[in-house]
């Protein structure tokens, strides 16, 4: 199986062309390629989105957690033209580019800033461990890193909560606090 009898490797050579826009296709947002029926193909991409986005989910749950219900809709969104760089990378750079829109989630902000300090990243190569002392930032939210132990030093600040029980009183004033 090493190509055509008599030597030609021209079908071999069309089938991995097929093969690299068909992959283009499914996890990096390239065109559709001939003979392929666009439903089933958009239906096997928000599939192959889905499972990413669960494994990215695992890598950083507090990332998930902190996006909510809108967590496979802002993954989706945002890996939709990404190929994958691997479950921990996507999420580090999707925690990266919230934090730059200043959408990320306060517990997201804590994740990212204890990550910063302990690993290093730089958007291109796999992370690896700080060897010396660091400090991580993110959303308002400061980790350290001494001697390979990482602590939370300020959490991220949390939106205020109103104070009572959010129903408004007979005269229809803003919410109150009972005694």
């Amino acid at each position: 199986m090493t190509g055509a009898p008599d030597g030609d490797a021209t079908p071999r050579a069309g089938l991995a062309e097929r093969q690299a826009e068909l992959v283009a296709a499914l996890v990096a947002g390239g065109a559709p390629p001939a003979g392929f029926a666009p439903g089933p193909l958009a239906a096997t991409r928000a599939a192959l989105l889905r499972k990413r986005a669960g494994e990215v989910a695992r890598h950083w749950p507090l990332l998930a957690t902190g996006l909510g219900a809108g967590w496979s809709t802002t993954f989706a969104d945002w890996a939709a033209r990404r190929p994958t760089a691997g479950s921990l990378r996507d999420g580090w750079d999707l925690a990266r580019a919230l934090r730059d829109q200043r959408v990320l989630p306060p517990v997201a902000a804590e994740e990212l800033a204890v990550r910063e300090a302990r690993l290093r990243y730089d958007g291109l190569r796999t992370p690896r461990p700080r060897r010396v002392p660091a400090v991580g930032r993110a959303g308002g939210a400061v980790a350290v890193q001494i001697a390979g132990r990482v602590r939370l030093l300020r959490p991220a600040p949390r939106p205020p909560t109103p104070r009572g029980d959010g129903v408004p009183d007979a005269a229809g004033s803003e919410s109150w606090t009972s005694d």
